[in-house]
């Protein structure tokens, strides 16, 4: 891949979906990918779990009044393949853009935070589910495993990313940065409007920070795209006013170069499609400073390997393999693309 003169255009999608409602979130989520695609975006980011939505209950809620919300939850994630990931793999191919979309995937009888790659061919390429829940997300959503840890070479750039604090699992951004990532995915939800969360005041900051952090020792561009919280969400989860209710808006979405530096000011509150120009010349002059997983890694005194088995009840043991197990689909090879490189943790690009 030749990135001495490469501009790529990209976007970020800072908004929230019909709140648990599959089928207007997707009509939603192809509207934005359409829009980007007009704007001559390569790719565009959504934040985590845009579709139906996140379950901003688990942190003003007790069970009792939170099941009813997660069977509605559960009725309305996406299945992978499923018809909705059609929809979302034909928009792709309309617009010609890569899509990383945060969802709420369905597997059975488990839900995962999951972020699914499309490509501009309409395939379904890969899933990351979040590794680790986080505190009380684990009342919601299954853990992922080592088959979750990659970048997708998508010609332009290999691309990856992680959940909300997923970014904290240093060995998991190691991972990404020595599979030579050079676009960061950060998504997550617009926590800082939430205030039943006791870590709403300082979410920015975490996520700020942690992707500030990512870019210096990845020496990789971030998109940093948070969700937002809409009328229709604050209606729906109806905490009483006080210290504890969501208020509308919240969320930051922005661009961040491998110095770990806005490439401007970043977006809050209003929903809006975001662009920034990344040059990914600038990359190589990150890594002739300090190349984490080059010639500023240790391996002789630093290694760590990953285990990439399927955590499953009934399992041959087997390594798994990098498919996922999607089955092909005809008209949009909804499955891993054959034509997209999907580099795992035990394949060094």
């Amino acid at each position: 891949m030749n990135i001495s003169s490469s501009v790529i255009k990209v976007a970020a999608v800072h908004a929230a979906a019909p709140f648990l409602d599959l089928q207007a979130g997707v009509e939603k989520a192809c509207e934005f990918i359409r829009e980007a695609g007009r704007n001559g975006a390569r790719l565009v980011a959504f934040p985590e779990t845009f579709l139906p939505g996140y379950p901003y209950w688990i942190w003003s809620h007790t069970p009792k009044y939170a099941s009813p919300l997660f069977a509605e939850l559960f009725e309305n994630s996406v299945e992978l393949p499923s018809d909705a990931s059609r929809t979302i793999g034909q928009a792709a191919r309309d617009a010609g853009t890569w899509v990383v979309l945060g969802l709420n995937e369905r597997d059975g009888g488990t839900l995962y935070n999951t972020q699914a790659y499309f490509s501009p061919s309409g395939e379904l390429v890969a899933r990351h589910r979040k590794l680790h829940p986080t505190n009380a997300e684990r009342t919601v959503w299954g853990r992922g495993d080592g088959r979750d840890v990659f970048v997708v070479d998508a010609g332009f750039a290999r691309v990856g990313g992680l959940i909300c604090f997923e970014h904290s699992m240093d060995l998991n951004r190691y991972a990404l940065a020595t599979l030579g990532q050079q676009i960061h995915v950060a998504a997550w939800p617009a926590i800082s409007a939430t205030n039943a969360d006791p870590n709403a005041a300082n979410f920015d900051h975490y996520s700020r920070t942690l992707a500030s952090a990512h870019a210096i020792s990845a020496q990789t561009y971030v998109i940093v795209v948070q969700g937002r919280i809409s009328e229709e969400i604050v209606e729906k989860l109806n905490v009483p006013d006080g210290p504890d209710a969501p208020r509308v808006g919240g969320g930051m979405t922005g661009f961040m170069g491998p110095d770990g530096q806005w490439l401007s000011e970043p977006h809050r509150d209003d929903e809006a499609v975001l662009y920034a120009d990344l040059d990914l010349g600038v990359i190589p002059f990150a890594k002739f400073f300090a190349d984490g997983a080059g010639h500023y890694a240790r391996p002789d005194v630093f290694s760590f390997g990953i285990n990439r088995n399927a955590q499953e009840p009934l399992t041959t043991q087997q390594v798994a393999p990098v498919s996922f197990g999607y089955e092909s689909d005809p008209e949009l090879g909804d499955g891993l693309g054959l034509s997209h490189q999907v580099l795992t943790a035990i394949e060094r690009p």
